[in-house]
């Protein structure tokens, strides 16, 4: 076969890309390769799937040759990519006795052999048939949002992603909690015949991918596909039936206290909440309060301590004083959205958060850092008529309930069993763990950041090196 020629220069973001779906310690070898494929017309690709999620990248221009495909193990080809420059390329092909990877080596051309592993081994990437839906970029980064609020645990599946709700053809909404906050945007209108869930993935929230012009959509009856220029994206979708949403989002009409903050002091807010006193480390407990005209921050070192009230210039209010607290790390990504309208009704009601359209609902705390609690009301004792046939059980509508890390809903009065105790120590264990995931997660993006900064840095200092040996090497 005539070798396939592939740049360093595209090969290297897309090793980068394919590589947040392949595992590459996937049971299945063949799931731990690549497929390289040129097409009749000449156009190359390279694909890489775990089953649920086909990643596809096409290269910028086509090349001569006939169709061909070859089959390379993700972590061999990456060690041969790391060691060529962007200006340079490598040919990849395949007989019956090897595949073969050939690279610059000085003046000469090193080789790279792998076992050979047929083409068919490798699973069919699904076709959608529907018609391609463009997707604006507010409604890309409404997604984006909702995905952020989505559940991770497994156990919860169906939250595992952000829901597409088309149940109103002229107001299509976009869904996404984790059972503790709950984030929404409307205002879409979307050729889809019915709602889907789309899973929650890294690679969807990559800067390449992001990057690479407008999104399209297609979606049929088992998978939802998302496409760029140059980028495929296709997952199963999740089987079952969303909660009903609609029902934890309070009443707009029913908002006493309405806080607005100016959007353009929302970065300087995010930092100031970030340097308060946090006494809870599990929940992170910060206070708002609305009193005597101003708009407070309130946090403290330890429990015992009494709260330190911090003033927010440049916010407005209406409605009457009130004091509320949540979880900061909510706060922040509510304000990171940009929804900078605070809506309250009490202290123990959800907040919401609101700005043209997009809408995110949190759970408040007690001042000790507990979440609050729907109150049980005590029912009368049914009355028994003798012979009678015991009465009916109505059928329970698939619900969503906003709920508190410590508890799945009301508690009775009544002592609870040493099985009921130990079913809530695991659900305590499990938050925890959510937790951890959360910190983990916050910690990776800040070594993103510093990551980022300090290449920053190297290219500057390299640039004035440069330049002073330039000038060096002036003669007067």
């Amino acid at each position: 076969m005539k070798p396939i020629t592939l740049p360093i220069a595209e090969l290297k973001p897309a090793l980068a890309g394919l590589g947040k779906v392949i595992n590459t310690r996937a049971t299945l070898p063949v799931l731990q390769y690549i497929k390289v494929e040129r097409t009749a017309d000449g156009w190359i690709a390279l694909t890489g799937t775990d089953l649920d999620r086909f990643v596809t990248m096409r290269l910028e221009h086509p090349a001569e040759g006939p169709p061909a495909t070859v089959l390379l193990p993700l972590d061999q080809l990456v060690q041969v990519v790391k060691n060529c420059g962007n200006g340079e390329n490598i040919e990849v092909e395949s007989n019956p006795a090897a595949s073969i990877i050939r690279f610059p080596l000085g003046n000469e051309t090193g080789e790279s052999k792998v076992p050979f592993v047929v083409p068919d081994e490798f699973p069919q990437t699904p076709r959608l048939k529907a018609e391609a839906i463009p997707l604006p970029s507010d409604l890309r980064r409404s997604l984006l949002e909702a995905m952020e609020c989505a559940s991770i645990d497994s156990t919860r599946y169906v939250l595992n992603g952000a829901f597409i709700d088309t149940g109103n053809p002229k107001a299509n909404y976009i869904v996404g909690t984790d059972g503790k906050h709950l984030y929404s945007a409307n205002s879409f209108a979307l050729s889809l015949k019915h709602s889907v869930i789309l899973p929650s993935h890294k690679f969807l929230g990559w800067k390449e991918f992001n990057n690479d012009g407008e999104w399209q959509l297609k979606a049929d009856d088992k998978h939802i596909q998302l496409s760029t220029r140059r980028w495929r994206f296709i997952s199963k979708q999740i089987e079952g039936t969303y909660p009903n949403w609609r029902q934890t989002v309070p009443n707009p009409a029913e908002a006493k206290t309405i806080i607005t903050i100016n959007p353009g002091q929302l970065d300087t807010l995010i930092k100031l909440i970030q340097r308060m006193p946090c006494h809870d480390e599990r929940l992170f407990c910060i206070g708002l309060e609305w009193k005597d005209g101003q708009f407070l921050l309130l946090g403290k070192d330890t429990a015992n301590e009494p709260w330190l009230r911090v003033p927010v210039p440049d916010v407005k209010a209406t409605g009457p004083e009130i004091t509320i607290f949540v979880n900061r790390k909510l706060l922040i990504k509510a304000l990171h959205f940009g929804l900078n309208t605070i809506s309250l009704m009490d202290p123990c009601s959800p907040l919401r958060f609101h700005s043209q359209g997009k809408q995110m609902i949190v759970m408040p705390l007690r001042p000790n850092g507990n979440e609050t609690q729907p109150v049980a009301t005590q029912q009368p004792a049914p009355v028994r008529v003798p012979n009678a046939p015991p009465p009916a059980t109505q059928p329970q509508a698939n619900k969503l309930m906003i709920t508190t890390p410590n508890s799945e809903g009301p508690t009775s009065n009544d002592s609870k069993s040493t099985l009921e105790e130990a079913i809530d120590m695991t659900l305590q264990i499990r938050d925890k763990f959510t937790d951890g995931f959360n910190l983990i997660r916050d910690l990776s993006l800040k070594l993103k950041c510093i990551h980022r900064e300090h290449k920053t840095n190297s290219r500057e200092f390299n640039s004035v090196r440069s330049t002073l040996r330039t000038l060096q090497g002036l003669k007067l």
